[in-house]
């Protein structure tokens, strides 16, 4: 059964809001898409950009460092110089709480 750990509250998080946070040691960013929060792995597979300081336009996250997009729903690459899809990791919310499931060691 996979474990879930609270990572931010929705509360004051709002669409088009972008939040850094820690899952196992690992930088993720959490996306809120017209309501629905996503998790992606925060750091750019082009160079090591922090995503979650990035710009997100709809679904797309935009790597600050050389402006590689990725969609937060799935990881997939949407435009360079990146070619390596980004890790997601599923969410669900318990209250007001966010969780992410921890990855499989």
């Amino acid at each position: 059964m996979p474990e879930y750990i609270k990572v931010a509250e929705t509360a004051g998080f709002g669409p088009g809001m972008v939040q850094h946070a820690e899952v196992a040691g690992q930088p993720v960013a959490i996306a809120n898409v017209e309501g629905e929060y996503y998790a992606i792995a925060s750091t750019c597979t082009h160079a090591g950009g922090p995503l979650a300081e990035g710009e997100l336009n709809g679904a797309a996250l935009t790597c600050p460092w050389h402006g590689g997009q990725f969609d937060v729903r799935t990881g997939e690459v949407l435009g360079p110089p990146p070619r390596t899809p980004a890790r997601v990791y599923p969410v669900t919310i318990e209250g007001e709480a966010l969780r992410i499931e921890l990855p499989e060691a």
